[in-house]
C-alpha cells in the first residue's frame, strides 16, 4: 500500500465520496449522489472547522476510501479530548484489501498527534461485519448509542 495517499478532501472528490456513501443498504436510502449541492455546503462547513478532518484515500488518482475524524474537547475524564470517527467507507473494489485498517490507523495516529486521550466511533447495529472489524482493531463495544432525528 505504499502507493496510497491519505489527504484532505477537495470539492472535486465529492462525486466519488457520495457514491461510496450511497453504495450500501443504509446509504442507498439516505444519500443523493445525483444532487451534490448539500454535500458542497457541508464540505464548506467542515473545511472551515479546524476540529474536522475529512480525508480520502487515493491510489493512482482514484478515490478509494474516506472517513471523517472530529476532535472534541471535553471536561469529563479530567478534561480529555476525544476523537470521533465517522462515515468510514471503502470502495467496493477495495474491501478486504487492508485499506480500512490503514484509514483507521491514520485516524488513531492523527488523534494521538492532536493529544486526544480516546478515539470513539459508532456503527449501525446492522453492520455486524463492521463490528468485527473494529473489534479486531482494538475497539470495544462499551456503550449503547442513542440518536434522535431532528
Amino acid at each position: 500500500m505504499e502507493d496510497l495517499e491519505i489527504r484532505h478532501v477537495t470539492a472535486d472528490d465529492l462525486p466519488e465520496i457520495v457514491a461510496m456513501l450511497a453504495d450500501d443498504p443504509l446509504g442507498a436510502h439516505r444519500e443523493s449522489p445525483h444532487d451534490l449541492t448539500p454535500y458542497r455546503t457541508a464540505l464548506e462547513r467542515l473545511s472551515a472547522d479546524a476540529n474536522q478532518h475529512l480525508v480520502v484515500a487515493v491510489r493512482e488518482g482514484r478515490v478509494i476510501g474516506t472517513l471523517q475524524l472530529t476532535i472534541i474537547p471535553g471536561l469529563s475524564h479530567r478534561g480529555a479530548t476525544r476523537a470521533l470517527i465517522e462515515a468510514v467507507r471503502i470502495h467496493a473494489d477495495e474491501r478486504g484489501s487492508g485499506l480500512g485498517s490503514r484509514l483507521i490507523e491514520w485516524a488513531i495516529d492523527t488523534s494521538r498527534r492532536l493529544d486526544c486521550q480516546m478515539v470513539q466511533l459508532t456503527s449501525d447495529k446492522s453492520r455486524i461485519d463492521a463490528h468485527r472489524f473494529y473489534e479486531r482493531l482494538g475497539f470495544t463495544a462499551s456503550h449503547e448509542g442513542f440518536k434522535l432525528k431532528l
